[in-house]
């Protein structure tokens, strides 16, 4: 059990199914900025091209990319705001 990953539970969820680059990134910018440093963003989205760009975007920002999943519909991302 002591093995077992603790779940990270996000503070905000910004659902960008159904949008296409670069709402998704545009989205999380701004919903980034909602929430307090340190607190987890949770970012879903169906966009293939956001699987490069948010990773991409939270690098260039300073933010954390904590967790990317592949749900199979859709991507989740789990983003901690640093600055």
């Amino acid at each position: 059990m002591a093995d077992k990953e603790t779940e990270i539970i996000p503070d905000k969820v910004e659902d960008c199914i159904g949008l296409f680059c670069p709402v998704p990134v545009f989205n999380t910018s701004q919903s980034i900025n909602d929430i307090e440093i340190g607190e987890v963003l949770e970012v879903l989205t169906d966009d293939p091209a956001s699987t490069n760009d948010i990773p991409r975007w939270a690098k260039r920002t300073g933010n954390k990319l904590l967790k990317f999943e592949d749900m199979g519909d859709h991507f989740r991302f789990l983003i901690e705001r640093v600055k």
